[in-house]
């Protein structure tokens, strides 16, 4: 027995293809912010362009997860896996912040930069790919030749 009849016309859910293509896109930019904060902050800031890039990521996919796993439930469960979800994520990156700010190897301002520029900038440029229509739920169809 299927529980949400809508399951069986999705191949995946549309918020796991939309986090997957960010990770995706952002692959190609990655060493080139971690080499660009290591020219200008030495090897602690592109140990901590590093660490910044994967929390992004990391937020991203498990979001999508908790939201894939939330809407099969039912819109109660979708509403508290976002709010309470993106506490909890938040919260883990803020514990992460917390534990690795004395380090010696840590840059704190290319950390925290990243973590901003890369958020806002995913976010931004991913809004470019997706459909957001109900014929296409997740990521806008490749035009024929492109």
């Amino acid at each position: 027995m299927i529980k949400n009849p809508a399951d069986q016309f999705v191949d995946s859910p549309p918020e796991v293809e939309i986090a997957f293509d960010m990770v995706k896109r952002s692959l190609p930019v990655a060493p080139v912010m971690i080499i660009l904060s290591g020219l200008i902050w030495g090897l602690g800031g592109a140990l901590s362009c590093a660490i910044g890039l994967a929390l992004v990521l990391i937020n991203f996919v498990v979001a999508a997860g908790m939201l894939a796993g939330a809407a099969r439930i039912g819109v109660t469960a979708l509403m508290a896996a976002t709010l309470g979800g993106f506490f909890v994520r938040m919260g883990f990156i803020a514990v992460v912040l917390y534990f690795v700010q004395n380090a010696s190897w840590v840059a704190m301002f290319p950390l925290l930069f990243t973590i901003l520029v890369t958020h806002l900038g995913l976010l931004l440029w991913e809004t470019r790919f997706v459909s957001a229509n109900l014929a296409y739920p997740a990521l806008k169809p490749a035009r024929k030749g492109a």
